[in-house]
């Protein structure tokens, strides 16, 4: 790490909460620089929470991406809204992601009124901007404003970048004094079995329609260096009916194939090694009921 014996450095702790699909994980990568959170089309990708590392002048901002706060209806949608509203309220700035073409619809109601509850700063970064005419843009402004329940309004499109470096010119402004919690080289707090397992989910969401992606998960079973340095992994993806397990493995084992060789080529980027990568696709009925599934996932099991 650099020496920082004669610089007061900032360290501290920014969630990103908001509704699914506002943009979070993209703006998440945005912040950093690097890809930390899978990102998809499909509401809900993100799960159990993931950390990214922002290095900006003297400060170390770790960006907390929540899942996507909704009307939970099964216990994996209640474990993914209390982790948010529990990291949330363990962050020294909380950050409200807004889809700025949807504005401030009914999902982002809930969301607001609850707010004063975390008793921490709170400040609203409208994303997407690119999708929306200026005029529009400046009203969404001036009623989140009128709200009062912010202490800064940013504008920015994580996609394009525009908005993106004041976002995090502030936020490193704004976390505390405080020695750095990782090296400076690290860019999130993800194990590279957990990344590896997340980027074959984001595989399987990106291929899969309607409802499927939601009724399965992800997890890397054995990960082995082999003696030429390269990376043997099994992964197992478990789904909740057999007809699911089908359509995973595709005609003639097609899908699957699919799948894992675009997972492959990306878990080997990251590792920076040639990786050789097996996907088994079984039935485990009900592990939305399975507390360890949920402690694979970064998440505490309702009780409820």
């Amino acid at each position: 790490m650099t020496d920082t014996s004669d610089v007061s450095t900032r360290c501290g702790f920014v969630a990103l909460i908001g509704a699914p699909n506002s943009g979070k994980s993209t703006l998440t990568n945005a912040l950093v620089g690097a890809k930390v959170s899978i990102v998809t089309h499909k509401a809900q990708t993100t799960r159990g929470p993931v950390r990214g590392i922002v290095l900006a002048g003297d400060a170390q901002v770790i960006l907390v991406d929540t899942p996507g706060i909704f009307q939970p209806k099964r216990r994996l949608d209640r474990a993914m809204a209390q982790a948010a509203w529990e990291r949330a309220g363990d962050a020294d700035i909380v950050a409200l992601v807004v889809d700025a073409a949807r504005g401030l619809d009914e999902k982002l109601e809930p969301i607001i009124e609850q707010l004063p509850e975390l008793n921490r700063p709170v400040i609203a970064v409208l994303n997407k901007i690119d999708l929306v005419k200026k005029p529009d843009l400046l009203k969404l402004t001036s009623d989140i404003l009128g709200l009062k329940a912010f202490a800064e309004v940013f504008m920015v499109s994580a996609l394009t970048g525009d908005g993106v470096d004041d976002l995090r010119a502030y936020v490193a402004n704004a976390v505390p004094e405080g020695p750095w919690l990782f090296p400076e080289d690290q860019l999130s707090d993800a194990s590279l079995r957990q990344t590896a397992a997340e980027i074959t989910r984001e595989k399987l969401f990106l291929r899969l329609h309607e409802e499927l992606p939601y009724a399965l998960t992800v997890e890397t079973t054995d990960w082995k260096v082999l003696k030429d340095q390269s990376v043997r992994i099994e992964q197992t993806i478990f789904v909740e009916r057999e007809s699911q397990r089908r359509i995973v493995l595709g005609a003639k084992g097609q899908m699957i194939k699919e799948i894992g060789q675009a997972s492959r080529e990306e878990i080997s980027e990251i590792a920076g090694v040639p990786v050789h990568l097996f996907l088994f696709v079984k039935v485990r009925e009900r592990w939305g009921e399975d507390p360890e599934r949920f402690r694979e996932m970064g998440l505490d099991y309702p009780k409820k």
